[in-house]
């Protein structure tokens, strides 16, 4: 419609199909444009490693609508174009075919990007990253032959990987560079109960080791780490990190650091820019401090309170974070956002894998993380609302009831 206003989105991601389609449900009758540089449509990322990996669950299910939806809605999709570059002043976002998308206002929900291993060896073709969807497609045929995998990097996605190579019957071995798994997301205590839950299904658990070089005359046989090791591989994943995706934005004057910089409303510093998702990093009003999360839950809600936003009927956005993660029978889930913490107060039992781990500072707590206990995030999120002292012996006393533990 000419002269109505048009909003890009410019990251056919998870928060970028939850903006487009909460600018339709708030009433938006302008033209929205979706930009993806995958040629898929809006998908959930979760299940990539975990159950699609596995061949449990049918293609169709990971996408967040049929493209029908999409024709339905009159949202404009323009999948297999990456960005290049943004012009702010001009308001045009110029994509890698040359092509110009003009904009009224933009969101970006570009992600992240796997960070790359850089050593001699690392181009052969049964070695993965996994990031997107036919990334899953390609590994998942891989490991359907049972072969001997290589895991390297032990956070939320190498640790799902070797869970579901381990539980397709594979023989497999996951390297950490740190002390122990997960250590960025749950501390070294905990990461360390984590390691011992891989080490009973069964998976080689090597830590404080990198890798060297990856060997073989025309395919993967081998890897040789830092410490001098040679371990037999048939594929090897490689999942070491993510990084904001940012690279087009560069002198576009957006503010960059650790991704877009944006505050509670999901606004750029660059007049009609927002952002949104794993490629934001916002300004939470209520723990006065920036985060920048890589998470579904957070890639759903940001990417309705930006479209709000954009439509100029925003509120700051201040959720407790969650997220969670499946490996074998164990359901972790974690709330809240702890990137300190004086001590972590264990609840249940880690031998029968049913615990809640609460991590305090100056005695309150500021997160949670269950396994196999759903029942104590509900009274986590009162605690950490609450923000009110805990006494630290009690919390760790099953008798006594969470509620009861928060001190007037």
């Amino acid at each position: 419609m000419k002269g109505s206003p048009r909003y890009v989105i410019l990251g056919a991601s998870l928060a970028g199909g939850t903006a487009a389609e909460t600018l339709r449900k708030e009433g938006f009758d302008g033209r929205i444009v979706l930009v993806g540089a995958e040629p898929d449509g809006p998908y959930e990322r979760p299940p990539l490693s975990k159950e699609y990996l596995r061949h449990e669950s049918p293609r169709d299910d990971v996408f967040l609508n049929p493209l029908e939806y999409y024709r339905e809605q009159d949202i404009e999709l323009r999948l297999g174009q990456k960005a290049v570059r943004l012009n702010a002043a001009g308001k045009r976002v110029v994509l890698e075919s040359g092509d110009e998308v003009p904009y009224d206002r933009l969101l970006i929900t570009t992600g992240t990007t796997p960070r790359e291993l850089r050593v001699p060896g690392a181009d052969r073709k049964s070695i993965f990253y996994l990031r997107t969807l036919r990334d899953s497609d390609a590994l998942g045929e891989a490991l359907q032959k049972r072969p001997r995998v290589l895991v390297i990097g032990a956070g939320f996605i190498g640790s799902e990987v070797a869970a579901s190579a381990r539980s397709l019957g594979c023989e497999v071995t996951m390297l950490e560079v740190a002390l122990v798994p997960l250590v960025r997301a749950l501390g070294e205590q905990l990461g360390a109960i984590y390691a011992d839950f891989h080490r009973e299904q069964g998976v080689e658990v090597r830590t404080n080791t990198g890798i060297a070089e990856f060997r073989g005359s025309g395919r993967l046989e081998a890897a040789v780490t830092t410490s001098g090791d040679t371990i037999p591989c048939d594929v090897a994943v490689i999942g070491v990190g993510v990084a904001p995706a940012t690279a087009f934005l560069e002198g576009s004057g957006v503010a960059i650091e650790n991704g877009v910089l944006t505050d509670e409303l999901c606004r750029a510093n660059v007049p009609d820019v927002f952002a949104a998702g794993d490629v934001a990093n916002w300004w939470h009003p209520t723990w006065q401090e920036r985060l920048r999360l890589e998470h579904y839950d957070n890639a759903v809600n940001q990417g309705t309170a930006a479209a709000k936003s954009m439509l100029g009927k925003g509120e700051p956005y201040a959720p407790i974070p969650y997220f969670w993660s499946d490996q074998y029978d164990l359901n972790l889930q974690y709330l809240g956002y702890a990137s300190r913490w004086d001590e972590i107060v264990l609840r249940g039992s880690t031998a029968v894998h049913s615990f809640s781990a609460f991590y305090l500072r100056e005695g309150r707590v500021r997160a949670c993380l269950s396994v196999n206990r759903f029942p104590d995030q509900a009274a986590a999120r009162r605690l950490i609302s609450a923000g009110s002292p805990v006494d630290r012996r009690r919390l760790a006393d099953e008798t006594v009831e969470i509620e009861q533990l928060t001190e007037s």
